[in-house]
C-alpha cells in the first residue's frame, strides 16, 4: 500500500470511528428514562456527538489548509462539548455509570486524535509560510 492509500484509509477510519461514537451516544440516550432533565441533556449530547463526525467529514473536503484546520477545531470543540454533556448524563443517571466510562473514554480519545491532527496540520502550514 502506498502512502496516499494509507493516508486515505486513516482518514476514513476516523470518519467511521466518529460515526460509531455518535451511534453509541444515540443508543445510550434511547435507553435513558424520559424526564425533563434527560430530555434536555439528550438533545444537547446527540447534537454535539453528531457534529464531531459531521465536521470531521467536512474537514476532509475542505477548500484549503486554513479551512481544514478550522473545521477540525470545530470538530474538536464539539467533542469537548459532548464530553461535558455525557458527564451530566452520568450524574443524572447513576444506573448507566458503567456504560458511560467507555463512551466518555472514546470521546476523549477522538478529541485527542483531532488535537494531534490540528497540531500537525498547523506545523505543516507554518512550514509553508516561512
Amino acid at each position: 500500500m502506498d502512502n496516499n492509500q494509507n493516508s486515505n484509509q486513516k482518514k476514513f477510519d476516523l470518519e467511521d470511528r466518529t460515526l460509531d461514537f455518535a451511534k453509541r451516544v444515540v443508543r445510550l440516550c434511547r435507553a435513558l428514562p424520559k424526564d425533563s432533565v434527560n430530555n434536555r441533556l439528550v438533545g444537547q449530547v446527540t447534537g454535539a456527538a453528531g457534529s464531531v463526525g459531521a465536521n470531521y467529514r467536512e474537514a476532509n473536503d475542505a477548500l484549503g489548509k486554513k479551512d481544514f484546520i478550522c473545521r477540525l477545531k470545530i470538530s474538536r470543540k464539539e467533542a469537548k462539548e459532548a464530553l461535558y454533556w455525557l458527564e451530566l448524563i452520568e450524574e443524572a443517571n447513576v444506573a448507566v455509570k458503567d456504560r458511560m466510562q467507555e463512551i466518555k473514554k472514546e470521546c476523549l480519545e477522538i478529541k485527542n486524535i483531532l488535537s494531534a491532527i490540528i497540531i500537525k496540520a498547523e506545523k505543516k502550514k507554518g512550514d509553508f509560510e516561512n
